[in-house]
């Protein structure tokens, strides 16, 4: 089974080209291979890397917006990753958080574990998204419209979903170095700031939630 015709990148340089856009937005990725690509790319303080656990970035991601509300939160996910905990996106939809994105790397198949197909192909996971409640919904495959699209969704007031549509190409990334226990820690400081929870710095990049040293709200 091959993804969509007309998909040209691959889900590692998806993710790459994701990151290249961020600041000091939080990150949640999900389990396998894209946290493998997410830490090989562009490891910060600021992404979490979701080890051995399918389903749950979305909800870790949910949790972390709404007790940091003033940060923007960033969850890199797989469509496997999604059909396996798809109440989340109801949750999400139903508590409405206004700094969460949810980006969705669909290849329609598990990856990680030898591409066995997913059900993506059929259940069109931007459709549920909008059924659920999601403020934006939007969907791509190539990456002019990727970084255009993921842009806006930084400066806009959430919660976002974005699905990109990716090849099966994949490369047998290292693993993510660092041991669980330290990179919470390290996720945790990056999340809390030196103020205390709930209390760190915006994101820079988020329209309604960044303010510019002068007061005004909105990108700087």
């Amino acid at each position: 089974m091959k993804p969509e015709a007309g998909v040209l990148m691959s889900r590692g340089r998806a993710i790459g080209v994701v990151l290249d856009l961020l600041s000091n937005e939080l990150v949640v990725v999900c389990n396998g291979f894209p946290s493998r690509e997410a830490s090989t790319h562009r490891d910060r303080p600021e992404n979490f890397y979701m080890i051995g656990s399918m389903g749950v970035a979305p909800a870790i991601g949910l949790g972390v917006a709404l007790a940091q509300p003033r940060r923007t939160v960033v969850v890199f996910d797989g469509d496997g990753n999604v059909l396996m905990g798809m109440g989340t996106l109801a949750t999400v939809g139903a508590l409405q958080p206004k700094n969460f994105i949810h980006i969705v790397f669909d290849n329609e198949v598990y990856g990680s574990t030898g591409n066995q197909p997913t059900l993506s192909h059929s259940v069109h996971l931007d459709a549920v998204a909008s059924a659920t409640g999601y403020r934006h919904v939007a969907r791509v495959r190539e990456k002019d419209a990727l970084v255009a699209t993921a842009k806006g969704m930084l400066t806009s007031e959430g919660p976002s979903f974005l699905l990109v549509k990716v090849s099966q190409e994949a490369h047998e990334p290292d693993r993510v170095e660092m041991e669980p226990p330290a990179m919470t820690e390290r996720f945790r400081t990056a999340a809390m700031g030196k103020r205390g929870f709930g209390s760190a710095e915006p994101s820079a990049g988020r329209g309604g939630i960044g303010a510019h040293s002068d007061g005004r709200t909105g990108p700087r």
